[in-house]
């Protein structure tokens, strides 16, 4: 049995960097690396809900640090790694966490917001992994891309957002091969959420004529019955992030109540 210290310490000494570290799933992973005994660096586009997410994790007694940083441009992944390297000495973690949703299918969405939805959730975990991995191939490390269920199956009124997660998806088993077969020790891995009870589900059900009768809808997908709360995100987080998954790459980490075993 491990102790309790240990249980407290799975990724201590360990540098992790967060996209959209401010709400929902980011803010949930970012706080318990650290609680887990990882130094972090928050990042975001909303200063304040990343600014936050830091002074939450410094008040509890950890070192955290956080940038203002658009995932989609690749002079800030340049800015933001160096930047945790030169106050953290290394970076050991990446949660490509950042994200957005356009709903629309095939016929009714523009090209216009085809592409500015990949420019954040594809071409922006691209980048954190190019520059994760030339930070990392020396010392090793592990990346963890937050894809969704909706990288494993198709929506109808999803195309933009089912293609840029199932994107997610295959990068993570490519770049894990090629850092397995590079001997860079740096583990990729995906992980697919069902819906959680997030900022973005929320705003979701709030819109919908009766949001007490869209939010039992969403429940009643997952066998399990109920939405998945962003901790239940954040312990595969934890584990994919710590040495107990040192065996583990290019693989899917599912949670979703059961969503897509039906």
């Amino acid at each position: 049995m491990r102790s309790k210290e240990a249980a407290m310490n799975r990724v201590k000494g360990k540098v992790a960097l967060v996209t959209g570290g401010g709400m929902g799933l980011g803010r949930a992973a970012a706080l318990l690396l650290a609680r887990e005994g990882a130094r972090v660096v928050v990042t975001d586009k909303r200063e304040k809900e990343g600014a936050e997410t830091t002074d939450a994790i410094v008040s509890a007694g950890g070192e955290a640090m956080f940038l203002a940083h658009d995932v989609a441009e690749e002079e800030g992944w340049r800015n933001v790694i160096g930047a945790a390297q030169r106050r953290f000495g290394a970076l050991s973690i990446l949660v490509n966490n950042a994200g957005v949703a356009q709903p629309g299918n095939v016929e009714n969405t523009t090209l216009e917001q085809w592409r500015w939805l990949m420019s954040i959730n594809l071409d922006g975990v691209f980048l954190g992994v190019k520059y994760a991995v030339g930070a990392m191939k020396e010392k090793g490390g592990s990346i963890i891309n937050l894809s969704s269920i909706e990288g494993l199956i198709g929506d109808p009124d999803l195309a933009a957002y089912d293609a840029s997660k199932g994107g997610v998806r295959l990068l993570t088993k490519s770049a894990a091969l090629h850092c397995a077969r590079a001997g860079y020790k740096i583990r990729v891995n995906s992980i697919h959420p069902g819906y959680i009870w997030t900022p973005m589900v929320e705003s979701y059900v709030a819109a919908q004529a009766d949001p007490v009768k869209a939010k039992a809808e969403i429940a009643a997908l997952h066998p399990l019955g109920h939405i998945g709360e962003p901790d239940d995100i954040a312990y595969g987080v934890l584990y994919l992030a710590s040495d107990e998954s040192k065996f583990v790459t290019g693989s899917e980490l599912v949670i979703d109540g059961g969503y897509t075993a039906q």
